[in-house]
């Protein structure tokens, strides 16, 4: 055997002792993520959803489910105990920019510990409304820049000029920095709790969070419920709570839900926001779907009129594959007692269609 073949012979022999333990690793680890992208018509609104006089054309990243990608594992230690972990990114697949510059895992940033029964995490979380909305809004947070119960709901985008909750985003309590989440799973009835540190100096209260969730799933049916707490830099508060049901009978899914949050702005200022929501998901078939839902707002400011706005979507849906899916949307908008702003139209209607793939 001459010396290439030596020496090829060895590396062969050195990759295969290193590849098996660096396998094994691997094992644990899962790389994911949802790429969604659609174009959308719409009058009224703009290309970022806001009340608007004229109509735009636009192509539009997450007009079904946000796209992502992320990384997560679970690694055990024994005696049914469990490392696990993720990191989760935002992604505008429109442009291939992250959703929020300021942050790379804007998402998702934690790792804790796993038994068969309870789950302990440290880092960045969903806050417990968000939790609790995901098993009974209507919509099951499609569309979410654009769905009431995931932007005013679940305080993504709520409108307020305070912050609240350390969330590292201007206007965003959906997600918390600094935050420790305890859930325990017992049968059917899973009970949460969090807490999300302010790290201001001298005072533990600004900019924290605290809350509880509970959810019951049984033959179908599943009731959930969740109250959190945030505060703001001046240690102001806001309340909030949502609570609803869904129940899947044979191939169609019904869900509602009521939501409510209360936030002090100081000096005698506070904004009260409600938000209900009425729908159903029909399976015509094992690839093709069809979602309806209703949203109903109303907000209540310290010297302003109270407003809002009702809202109506449809999903169309035909699954290519488990991973591929095409989809169409409908929306239609009744702003109430000028909620719009002064010189916006009254009613706002958008159609989008577009395609998600899943890895």
């Amino acid at each position: 055997m001459n010396n290439k073949k030596k020496f090829g012979a060895l590396c062969a022999v050195l990759l295969a002792s290193t590849a098996t333990p660096a396998l094994a690793q691997l094992k644990d680890f899962t790389v994911y993520g949802v790429m969604d992208l659609g174009l959308r018509r719409s009058s009224g609104l703009s290309d970022t959803h806001q009340p608007t006089s004229t109509s735009q054309s636009s192509m539009g990243s997450g007009l079904n489910e946000a796209s992502r990608w992320g990384v997560r594992g679970i690694t055990p230690l024994g005696g049914g105990l469990n490392t696990v972990w993720e990191l989760e990114s935002g992604i505008n697949a429109d442009t291939g920019t992250q959703t929020h510059s300021g942050k790379y895992f804007d998402r998702a940033s934690w790792i804790g510990l796993q038994s068969q029964t309870e789950t302990l995490t440290v880092g960045r979380h969903t806050s417990l409304l968000a939790d609790s909305l995901a098993y009974i809004d209507p919509l099951q947070k499609r569309f979410p820049d654009f769905n009431p119960n995931v932007t005013i709901g679940a305080l993504s985008q709520p409108g307020l000029s305070n912050q609240y909750g350390n969330s590292g985003l201007a206007g965003n309590s959906y997600w918390l920095d600094n935050s420790v989440k305890f859930s325990s799973r017992s049968d059917n009835l899973r009970l949460s709790a969090m807490y999300s540190f302010g790290e201001q100096a001298g005072d533990r209260k600004p900019l924290s969070s605290g809350g509880l969730m509970a959810s019951v799933e049984d033959r179908g049916a599943v009731l959930s419920g969740a109250y959190q707490t945030f505060k703001d830099a001046d240690g102001h508060a806001l309340k909030a709570w949502t609570v609803g049901g869904a129940y899947k009978s044979g191939t169609i899914r019904y869900a509602m839900s009521a939501a409510r949050s209360e936030a002090d702005q100081g000096a005698g200022i506070s904004t009260i926001q409600r938000v209900y929501s009425l729908g159903a998901t029909l399976s015509t078939t094992t690839k093709t779907d069809w979602t309806l839902a209703y949203y109903k707002v109303a907000r209540e400011r310290s010297q302003y009129t109270d407003d809002g706005y009702a809202r109506f979507v449809a999903f169309y849906e035909y699954k290519m594959s488990y991973r591929t899916k095409l989809y169409a949307e409908f929306d239609l908008t009744n702003w109430d007692d000028g909620y719009q702003g002064a010189g916006n139209k009254s009613r706002a209607r958008g159609f989008g269609v577009g395609m998600q793939y899943r890895f």
